[in-house]
């Protein structure tokens, strides 16, 4: 390891050292706050740092085609959605309550990264973020067809959101309500009704 190297490293350690400490301290009120302009600097580029440059220099061995594109919509629909919305822009529950946020993927902070960059982030996840490791350890061809979905993101359609809303997961009462309806219109009872705990009645 050179000495620039390591003094670079030394001073983003230190730098993110301070900001933990700032958060220790209150001066922002834990995972409610925005991430400060230098924390983000500082996390994008120790991220940046964890990727091997032979990982960085990857070739996605999969050319992106209207299967594959369906395909790999659907996956992240099923594995990826909760955090990041179908549209990848990171507007869920959830991913507005992590810490740091979800990114909105369409943007330039993703799509300027190397595929290779993008496989190893979804295959290894990224430590100290809501972002597991993804895939099969030895064989993980979905994450590379994945890499192809976010390339996609930004000119993603209407008709393509929709297609992917029956992939999303559902709780068992969510399913169970649908299965109902589902009786209902083909001639069975009506769907019963959940009562309101909040209501009086319920009290």
């Amino acid at each position: 390891m050179s000495r620039e190297l390591k003094i670079g490293l030394s001073v983003l350690a230190l730098a993110a050292a301070g900001v933990w400490l700032s958060g220790l301290l209150g001066s922002y009120p834990g995972a409610r706050g925005a991430p400060s302009a230098t924390e983000v600097a500082v996390a994008r580029r120790l991220r940046s740092w964890a990727v091997p440059r032979a990982a960085r220099a990857g070739k996605n061995p999969f050319t992106a085609s209207p299967d594959l594109l369906q395909e790999s919509a659907r996956h992240f629909a099923d594995h990826c959605a909760s955090c990041h919305g179908n549209d990848g822009s990171g507007a869920t529950e959830m991913g507005r309550n992590l810490f740091p946020r979800a990114p909105d993927m369409r943007l330039d902070a993703t799509q300027r990264l190397s595929d290779g960059e993008l496989y190893y982030i979804i295959h290894n996840g990224v430590r100290w973020t809501g972002m597991p490791a993804w895939g099969d350890p030895d064989n993980d061809m979905d994450s590379w067809k994945l890499v192809l979905f976010i390339r996609h993101l930004p000119q993603l359609t209407p008709n393509e959101l929709r297609g992917m809303e029956r992939f999303n997961p559902r709780s068992i009462a969510d399913q169970e309500e649908e299965k109902e309806e589902e009786e209902f219109l083909n001639g069975g009872p009506a769907p019963a009704t959940a009562p309101d705990p909040h209501s009086e009645k319920t009290k």
